[in-house]
């Protein structure tokens, strides 16, 4: 037994194969999941439709970030003209062009 410690390339490329085959595994795993809820989804977007619904609810906590499609522009600054924002959501989503 020599006691020889593996190069850092070897280390990096074993790493680099475990990361790819992990992804590989995810990327698998996604689509079986799709093919599996494909009838799921469906009906809840029929059940969406009959209902009216209108846009999926991203955020939950102001309401200028529950339903972007229905906030207008200067829902954020009702409170004061120049408020800052506070929701972290406020700062993740950028505004309506």
């Amino acid at each position: 037994m020599t006691g020889r410690l593996p190069r850092r390339s070897d280390l990096f490329a074993l790493g680099a194969a475990v990361a790819a085959a992990l992804s590989l595994a995810a990327v698998l795993h996604a689509r079986a999941e799709r093919r599996a809820r494909s009838a799921e989804v469906e009906a809840m977007a029929g059940l969406a439709r009959r209902l009216g619904l209108t846009d999926l609810a991203l955020f939950n906590e102001a309401r200028y970030t529950r339903h972007l499609s229905q906030a207008d522009r200067f829902a954020p600054f009702q409170d004061h003209p120049v408020a800052l924002e506070h929701f972290p959501s406020g700062s993740v989503v950028a505004p309506e062009r």
